[in-house]
């Protein structure tokens, strides 16, 4: 009645981790290659998800120890059923929990007592729901496996594929190519994680790991980035996040990952809500949570994919294509239509195709006769139809051209036997072999892969074979962009002086309410090295005619208070002011406006400024993101900063080259750098201004929401803050925003 289920004497996985490696690594480790499975709530009603992982287990072929529990049965299955723990004939290694959620937290517990590593919390009913009962035992479970200590994936996920142990913890019941492959996968959705890893293999793409993680009570996804980034035979690594709870822990594990190599292919949920209500200033508001998650994951190499179908061409593109020398694409095409689809889609995304080497340029000309296109991307179509070997020599010459760095194909796989193309193919393959560099086959669109289409690609080893061209262009820049990269992101940490950080500390322990006003967050600013305007402020008409004298004509005036965040939205701001009598009938008028405001607004006077001739308009700015951290933006700044949106975002702190390289990736870097034969503008100040302000966001912690300095003006001897806000992060501002976003 019984199969003999005992311990495996052998694993066709052999990596194991080494000593030194870490205490996540050395768990994951135990939960993908356990000695047993225990399952915990075995019943034998039809189509339950206990008997659907039982089945796979079997089906595939798991080596290590089966055992089922339920104390209610003594077989089930065709096997013996045992009551706990204690009965079991081996001590448990990875327990799947499938009991209702109000016993889970006991199992783990009794599991980590009888010795098990691991398990995998199948069941739901925890915080993915808003009742109060099931949030209790949320916090309950989780303190379980904290005090335990065994690796847990879930609850409320679908299990876990180990192809190296013929281990399938899921519920799926579609068909698994059980052979270790190069690809990992890990995600919170089960149904979404499934998805990738079938379209993936129907592809011809080998997963040797999948993991579902749930509502992450344990081990979460950068926990698996960092296993995927240790294991050998992992060399592409795509993960589904639907948001990241500890950015330390997330970078760290992206930065092992591209130290060994592995470039991380993320597939993102949306922008949050809680980091764009905290954001009151322009920097926060532009800051969203994608735009800062690309600035700095892709600082630790992470591709995020848009969908699901860029992310499996840019999965298949890193899986088969290695890394080019640079970005010089060559074409073969049987179509001149097809010709100019290849240069404009790859002209979209900024690459364009190399002009070939004289001699591969003497050979084709030579090849195809007169009048034939002799040109990059190479309509070989005319001439195929003469002679059909001109077609595979033309590959042939691209390839072996050395002023080439990729070779992209227009064709697609036959979906049933033909011998020509079948045979070229795997010429091609033959080639593509021997070649350093890859070679692309592009289909301009999706088809379906038949049998014979899946069994041909699995024999082609060398290439690459895409769907889509715009997918395709989007994972060929990817794999170009990723090739450039250094292999290891050194820790850029705050370079602030003492002096800096102890006024830091004293202004925060002062503030109240949302935010500091521009005389408090200038005097921040100044300490940290940011240029400031010449200024002072004023409690009367006659001290501003004062100051304006002693700073000189002309200035600018401007309502200081705390509780006003958009000055120029009220009239507070009177720019142009060339004569005492201007100074006076500004004073007045502002105080007037500020007087007719609801709410009364804390006024701490008129601040008098110098107006800084600009030749640009720019601005600077650093936000807390909610998942993220700290990020650092620059751009085209002034009143039109949200129509112009010239901006981009790097992780703070920054050191000075990112600080130029954040510069270089804006239309105003190109002015900056000089445009239409006017000279260079004042980059110093600029760059002095961003390592200035990433010091500061990342020395506040969470303590400073969100700074804006806009504008900062600059021309070519020198470059100012003249405006400026710091949003604070604490209850009066998160009431501020709540405030703001209902009006």
């Amino acid at each position: 009645m019984e199969a003999p289920l005992t311990t495996a004497s052998r694993r066709r996985h052999t990596w194991a981790p080494p000593p030194d490696a870490s205490e996540i690594v050395k768990r994951v480790h135990a939960m993908l290659h356990p000695r047993n499975i225990v399952v915990v709530g075995a019943t034998d009603k039809p189509g339950n998800y206990a008997e659907r992982i039982w089945n796979n287990l079997i089906r595939y072929g798991y080596e290590g120890g089966l055992y089922p529990i339920n104390a209610r049965r003594e077989t089930i299955w065709g096997v013996t059923c045992y009551k706990d723990f204690s009965s079991l004939p081996d001590a448990p290694d990875h327990v799947l929990v499938l009991v209702p959620a109000r016993f889970a937290v006991q199992v783990i517990r009794d599991a980590a007592a009888a010795g098990a590593r691991s398990a995998t919390i199948v069941t739901s009913g925890f915080d993915e729901l808003q009742d109060a009962d099931s949030q209790r035992l949320a916090a309950e479970l989780q303190q379980a496996v904290r005090e335990t200590g065994l690796a847990v994936t879930g609850p409320n996920c679908l299990g876990n594929l180990s192809a190296g142990e013929r281990l399938f913890t899921n519920i799926d019941d579609r068909i698994v190519t059980m052979e270790p492959g190069p690809v990992a996968i890990a995600g919170q959705s089960g149904a979404i994680v499934m998805a990738i890893r079938q379209t993936l293999e129907d592809r011809g793409v080998g997963i040797g790991y999948m993991v579902t993680t749930g509502n992450e009570a344990g081990l979460e996804t950068p926990d698996l980035i960092a296993y995927y980034a240790a294991d050998p035979q992992v060399r592409v690594i795509v993960v589904y996040l639907e948001g990241v709870r500890d950015t330390r822990s997330f970078r760290d594990a992206c930065k092992a990952a591209r130290a060994a190599g592995k470039p991380v292919i993320a597939l993102k949920l949306g922008a949050s809500e809680g980091g764009r209500a905290a954001a009151m200033a322009h920097t926060g508001a532009l800051a969203g949570s994608i735009e800062t998650f690309d600035a700095i994951s892709t600082r630790e190499g992470v591709i995020r994919a848009r969908n699901m179908d860029e992310l499996i061409e840019t999965t298949e593109c890193f899986v088969h294509a290695s890394l080019p020398r640079g970005d010089r694409l060559a074409a073969v095409t049987l179509s001149g239509g097809k010709r100019g689809l290849l240069i404009d889609a790859f002209h979209s995304a900024g690459l364009n195709f190399a002009p070939l080497g004289q001699a591969a340029s003497a050979k084709l000309a030579n090849m195809l006769g007169p009048g034939s296109i002799v040109g990059n991307p190479l309509d070989a179509g005319f001439a195929a139809v003469v002679d059909p070997s001109v077609y595979l020599q033309s590959i042939k010459l691209m390839i072996d051209d050395p002023d080439t760095d990729i070779v992209i194909i227009d064709a697609e796989l036959p979906k049933a036997p033909h011998e020509l193309r079948e045979r070229n193919l795997r010429i091609v393959n033959e080639i593509a072999g021997r070649a350093a560099k890859p070679v692309i086959y592009i289909s301009a669109m999706s088809i379906g892969f038949t049998e014979f289409t899946k069994g041909l690609r699995r024999q082609l080893a060398h290439l690459t074979v895409m769907q889509g061209m715009d997918r395709a262009v989007t994972a060929i820049k990817s794999l170009i962009n990723y090739a450039s990269l250094p292999k290891e992101v050194p820790d850029v940490v705050s370079s602030s002086k003492a002096p800096a950080r102890a006024l830091l500390e004293k202004t925060l322990k002062a503030a109240q309410g949302a935010a500091l006003d521009e005389v408090a967050s200038k005097k921040l600013l100044k300490a940290y090295g940011i240029p400031i305007s010449k200024e002072a402020i004023a409690q009367s008409a006659a001290e501003a005619i004062k100051i304006a004298k002693s700073i000189g004509f002309p200035v600018v005036a401007k309502v200081v208070s705390p509780d006003i965040l958009h000055k120029s939205d009220i009239g507070g701001v009177v720019l142009d002011i060339n004569s005492p009598a201007e100074v006076k009938k500004a004073y007045e008028a502002i105080m007037a406006r500020v007087k007719k405001l609801k709410g009364k607004p804390r006024l701490e006077g008129i601040l008098i400024a110098q107006q800084v001739k600009a030749d640009l308009e720019l601005v600077v700015g650093a936000s807390l993101d909610a998942e993220m951290g700290p990020v650092v933006l620059f751009g085209t700044g002034g009143i039109d900063i949200e129509l112009m949106k010239d901006v981009a975002l790097s992780g703070a702190p920054l050191d000075e080259a990112e600080a130029r390289a954040l510069i270089a990736r804006t239309k105003a870097g190109v002015k900056i750098a000089g445009y239409r034969g006017k000279g260079p503008l004042h980059e110093a100040s600029v760059v002095k201004a961003l390592v200035g302000l990433s010091n500061l966001i990342a020395d506040a912690g969470s303590r400073i929401a969100s700074i804006d300095v806009n504008p900062f003006l600059i021309n070519a001897r020198t470059g100012v803050a003249v405006d400026a806000l710091i949003v604070l992060n604490n209850a009066a501002a998160q009431k501020s925003a709540e405030d703001a976003a209902t009006h």
